[in-house]
């Protein structure tokens, strides 16, 4: 279907521009919000007749933009959820989540401006596009952790799940020289047992032939 933007679309065009879309993308979308109209002859008069009025209308809501920008760009926001040690949560982050959190700090956002590209469905640090007018976005940062302290090892640009696991393996690599100073110890204490025992039966069997030599010497002497 041919159309006639409304508004700047991203991928698409800008106002004025004639393209050609997909039926359902146009029916679906551009049409009900008012983004495009069908590009047949009465339209194109009707929007020649009123172009200035457009562009005009959309210079003066990309200033608001403008402006809501500056309120919005570069804003940090922590999400608190479970996860596995893998870092999977258990669950996933909404848009409802990131445009609650933007305006717990007064963003004044609407779920519609956010882009989410994929669903955030680890822990980490996410760069998050909000578009406050088709030719005006911002950027905001979402991050989600399991715990605040956490959430200040990532801000740092930690990986808290690398980490974990280099923590693991370095208890793991400190239990096993620890049972092994253990088994060689136990291994000393087995040997120094062993050579007592040996010392004391020497000196047990020395003892008895000393005592043989003298009850012989003292047979002869009363014979």
């Amino acid at each position: 279907m041919e159309i006639i933007l409304l508004e700047r679309v991203e991928k698409l065009g800008h106002i004025g521009d004639v393209v050609t879309v997909k039926d359902g993308y146009a029916r679906n979308y551009l049409l009900p919000n008012k983004k495009a109209l069908r590009a047949n002859e009465a339209n194109r008069k009707v929007f020649e007749a009123n172009r200035a009025k457009i562009e005009a209308d959309n210079a003066n809501r990309r200033s608001e933009a403008e402006k809501h920008a500056t309120n919005v760009e570069g804003k940090q926001i922590v999400l608190i959820r479970a996860a596995s040690n893998t870092g999977q949560l258990y669950g996933s982050v909404s848009v409802k989540d990131i445009v609650d959190g933007l305006n717990a700090q007064d963003a004044k956002v609407t779920k519609a401006m956010i882009v989410l590209e994929r669903p955030i469905k680890t822990l980490g640090v996410f760069d998050v596009r909000v578009v406050l007018h088709p030719e005006v976005s911002v950027t905001v940062t979402v991050n989600v952790a399991r715990s605040d302290d956490e959430a200040e090892l990532q801000k740092d640009g930690v990986n808290v799940i690398d980490q974990m696991f280099e923590d693991e393996q370095a208890e793991l690599a400190a239990q096993a020289i620890e049972m092994a100073e253990a088994r060689e110890a136990a291994a000393d204490e087995a040997d120094a047992a062993e050579a007592a025992r040996i010392e004391k039966l020497k000196a047990e069997q020395e003892a008895a032939k000393a005592a043989e030599g003298l009850s012989a010497d003292a047979g002869e002497d009363e014979a």
